[in-house]
């Protein structure tokens, strides 16, 4: 990834802070994507810009609130600006209540939504022009809520819903020389686990080595985003440590 540049969504803490680590590790300069532009959100990503920098690589740091169009808009025009290219995507933000379906109020199924499906495409078509000047890369971080029932984890849909994305954006974007993937990645023991573990019975219960860490993940973003994963599009590869093989456990 030697002087190319990686967009990170959600950057500033857990899957995503890994993933902009690898990409930094692996030479990319990094552009960090945080939602609020106070608190804890943006002391992490600037832990982070720190860090990238430290490696000798560039660190671009960009609030946006990837559920607006606006704010969407501006983050690409930012990075055009400041960083004069783009040649990979992760659209790893997300953001949902822990609730069962029937309980979610609308402006949580907007939310739900406005994040979690809208947001993303609206960062697959504004890095579009981007991408095809670098025949560039975007990666999709699901999880496994995607397909296995959980009891309130209604950001399960949306994750399915973009692997369905991944899938159509892989064909129509070929011709543009854009591949388009996806991770779907098993539990990881980032922040959100704290509040999951208070809905999933007996989740302390899981063998400690079917659990994910975070660089797991990024090692296979990582991948996809290199020339060894050429031969691979629109498809979700799955890293959980084979949990989902092992129901009967």
């Amino acid at each position: 990834m030697k002087d190319k540049v990686a967009l990170v969504t959600g950057s500033s803490r857990g899957i995503g802070n890994a993933i902009a680590r690898k990409c930094a590790e692996a030479g990319a300069d990094i552009v960090i994507n945080y939602r609020r532009g106070t608190g804890s959100s943006l002391k992490q990503a600037e832990t982070l810009a720190m860090d990238v920098e430290a490696m000798g690589r560039r660190a671009f740091l960009i609030q946006a609130d990837i559920s607006s169009r606006d704010s969407v808009k501006q983050l690409f025009a930012d990075i055009k600006e400041k960083a004069g290219r783009l040649d990979y995507l992760v659209l790893n933000a997300a953001k949902a209540p822990f609730k069962p379906i029937d309980k979610l109020l609308e402006r949580e199924l907007r939310q739900l939504v406005d994040t979690n499906y809208l947001g993303n495409i609206f960062c697959l078509q504004s890095a579009v022009p981007l991408l095809k000047e670098s025949k560039g890369k975007i990666v999709f971080i699901s999880s496994l809520g995607s397909r296995f029932y959980n009891p309130a984890y209604p950001l399960g849909s949306m994750k399915a819903a973009m692997e369905s994305v991944v899938r159509d954006s892989a064909e129509t974007l070929r011709d543009r020389g854009i591949a388009v993937n996806a991770v779907c990645g098993g539990i990881v023991k980032t922040d959100s686990f704290k509040v999951l573990r208070q809905y999933w019975e007996n989740l302390d219960l899981l063998p400690e080595e079917l659990f994910v860490e975070p660089e797991e993940i990024a090692d296979a973003a990582l991948f996809l985003c290199s020339d060894a994963a050429k031969g691979i599009s629109g498809q979700t590869i799955i890293v959980d440590r084979g949990l989902s093989n092992s129901l009967y456990r």
